[in-house]
Parts: structure tokens; sequence; C-alpha cells
């Protein structure tokens, strides 16, 4: 039996082969629109589905450099097959658009990124498609949401920007007792520190944005899963085109070959960085699941193997403090999305999350002195010392 390769080994190597025509050592980049066919019966068999390869870019696989990426991120998340996307967005709507239709129900974390709260409480109740936002982090909530006409419960765990845990297995357990669908946005935690597949989950997503990427220099979306959910996913991802682009493919590739080194520096990182920020009398709580303060520190040790760079406080003073701190800092960059190599700091209520409606944001704790940071790779004592500067001004 052949042995399978360790998670840093898959990073480098998984899905990558040489080059069949010239022997490239890396995945090309296959900048093209369209595919030629060998005759007009490969031709029509390919676009029936009846045989496996290349069309049209903007039909799954769409391109031999997507397709590596896809190969590559499922073999690290543990499933049989994946799907790259335009977005993070994009692959959260083509999972929806593919299993949900009108009179259906949602089962939702009250706790998600912002643009995912719009999609799923605005554009949802359009097509007719009933959404329960539940504290999910509370098992007994979540089996009261149940009804007839659910078909999905979507987990975000760490969820963004309170860090709040929810059981992933408990909850997978309870939807396909129910006969349900259970999607993980993995975003925060990456496939590095949290496996939501092998702890039952149907789909694991992430967005590409963050740290898949990792340099802040991409859009992109990723799903993975079994084989023939993935495939399910093939007719809308066609038909509404938000695909991702073959060079951000490659780019998704080459980060995914240091995921494993810069996921350990910024967990490394971001645990110093909330030592510090609740050793000071200006912050009033930490939220990291890495620190025994964090409200399901137990819960993350046994479903998560590290706790990422994502971290959030809240600053006494409220709104006006926190926007001096943020506007004191010199090596952090004051801005939105997260898993950059460089440390983020960034407003949730008034920035990524102000599409939410204010009483729903402070009921799930997304109060106006919350400060969401994403810690980056450079020294830990540069961070803290720009950090310490800033909250002197506070």
């Amino acid at each position: 039996m052949e042995r399978e390769m360790k998670f840093a080994t898959k990073c480098v190597h998984a899905a990558e082969r040489p080059d069949p025509i010239f022997g490239a050592h890396t995945t090309p980049i296959f900048q093209t629109s369209t595919f030629i066919f060998e005759n007009s019966r490969q031709g029509a068999a390919r676009f029936a589905g009846e045989e496996s390869g290349y069309v049209y870019a903007r039909i799954p696989p769409n391109t031999p450099t997507n397709a590596v990426l896809a190969e590559k991120f499922a073999a690290l998340e543990g499933g049989e097959a994946g799907q790259t996307f335009a977005s993070g967005m994009a692959a959260i709507t083509a999972v929806l658009l593919t299993t949900l239709k009108m009179g259906d129900h949602l089962i939702s974390t009250d706790v998600v990124y912002g643009c995912t709260y719009s999609l799923f409480s605005e554009v949802l109740p359009r097509l007719g498609i009933d959404v329960s936002f539940v504290d999910t982090s509370e098992l007994e909530n979540v089996k009261k949401a149940f009804k007839p006409e659910t078909k999905m419960v979507f987990l975000e765990t760490p969820a963004n920007p309170t860090m709040t845990i929810c059981d992933i297995k408990e909850i997978a357990d309870m939807a396909r007792a129910h006969g349900v669908l259970c999607v993980v946005d993995n975003t925060f935690a990456t496939p590095y520190f949290q496996k939501p597949l092998e702890l039952g989950a149907d789909l694991s997503l992430s967005s590409c944005t963050k740290y898949i990427g990792g340099h802040a220099d991409l859009l992109g979306g990723i799903a993975a899963g079994n084989r023939d959910f993935i495939k399910s996913l093939a007719p809308v991802v066609g038909y509404t085109g938000g695909i991702m682009g073959p060079h951000e493919a490659w780019l998704c590739i080459r980060g995914l070959k240091t995921l494993h080194i810069r996921m350990e520096r910024h967990a490394e990182n971001a645990m110093k960085v909330a030592e510090f920020l609740e050793s000071r009398p200006a912050i009033e709580w930490v939220r990291y699941p890495g620190l025994q303060s964090h409200p399901q520190h137990e819960l993350a040790r046994r479903q998560m193997s590290g706790y990422s760079g994502m971290l959030s406080f809240g600053i006494r003073g409220g709104i006006e403090a926190g926007r001096r701190l943020m506007d004191n800092v010199r090596l952090c960059s004051l801005a939105v999305s997260l898993g950059a190599t460089d440390t983020l700091i960034q407003h949730p209520a008034s920035m990524t999350h102000a599409c939410i409606p204010r009483e729903v944001r402070e009921k799930v704790g997304i109060t106006d002195g919350l400060v969401r940071l994403s810690v980056g790779i450079e020294d830990p004592e540069d961070i803290i010392a720009d950090l310490e500067q800033a909250l002197e001004k506070v």
C-alpha cells in the first residue's frame, strides 16, 4: 500500500505533474478561453458530458491550471474533488443555487461574514428560500432550528469577527440524521488547522483571497467535497460564470506551496499578540481560540490543530477609542480582508459588517468597540510594539 503524503508534502507536491509537452517543472498558466477538439465527435461528447476534458474556460474544469488547484486543495481538505470560483462569495452562491430551491429552508450560523449575511438575508428570501440565523455554538439551538423544509446547514467557524466556534462534528451528525447538507466556511482556519470533511461536513469552502493565496494580490474561492456533489456544481458554475481566472489559479497554487509554513507563523504571532493585548488595561477582552479565556477553547482544542492568525478584541472607550487606535498604527495596515503576510487591522461595525443592521450586529456580539486583527508574519515584537505605541495614544 502506498504511503500517504504528510500535509506539508501535499502542499508542495499534490496534483503537481511535469508538463507532458515541454517538461515545465511548475504548473503552467493556461491563458486561453477555448480548447481545440480533435474532431466533431469529441467536441459533442465533451459538451454532453459523455467525455472528460476541456471545452471552454467558463465550463468546469475550466482550464488545466484551475484543475491542478482544485485537485491540490481537495487533497489538503481530504475531499475527493474540488472546484474553483471567482471569489469566496461566488463559491457560496454556487453551492446555494445548486442545493436550494423555492420553499427550502437554510440554517446559518448567526455570526458570518457581512456579505454572506446580506446574501442570506436579502437575496435568498427573494428566491423564496427561508433562512434561520442561529447561534450554532449552542447545539440545542441547532436541534430546534430544523424543519421538514431544511436542506442545508451553513457553518462559519471560527466566525468572522467574533471568533465564535461551533462543534462541526455534532452539527454534521445532526444534519446527516435529517438528510441535510452540512457546509462549512473554513476560511479562518484553512485545511492546515481544521478539516471539516474529516469531522463529517459534506463540503468545505474557503475564500482564496485570504490565506490560500496568502499575499493579498488576488480574488478567488474554492470548495472541496465528494466527487458527485462537486460535479453537480458544474451547471451553475458554467451558467452563472463566477469562475476563477487561470492566472489567479496559478497564484493560488503557488500560495498553497507555503501554506503550512505561513500558517504556523501566523498562529505563533497571533498567540503572542493575543497574550499582549490581554495584559493591557485599555483592552476589555480578547477573543482568540488559543487563549484559555476563549469561551470555546476546549472545543477549539478538539477540532482544530492550531488557532490561525485571526483575533478580535474590545477596547475601552468604544468606537472612538477604536478609531484612535486604528488611526495611530504605523506597521499594521488599516484595511479590510485578512490572511495577508502583513498585519491588517479594521473595524467590522463600520467596515466589513456595516451592511448588517446595528441591532443584529449588537445581538451577536459585533459591538462598536470590537476591533479585528489579522496577524501577519512579521516579527511579533514589531507588531506588539506598534500596537503598544498606538494604545498609548488612546
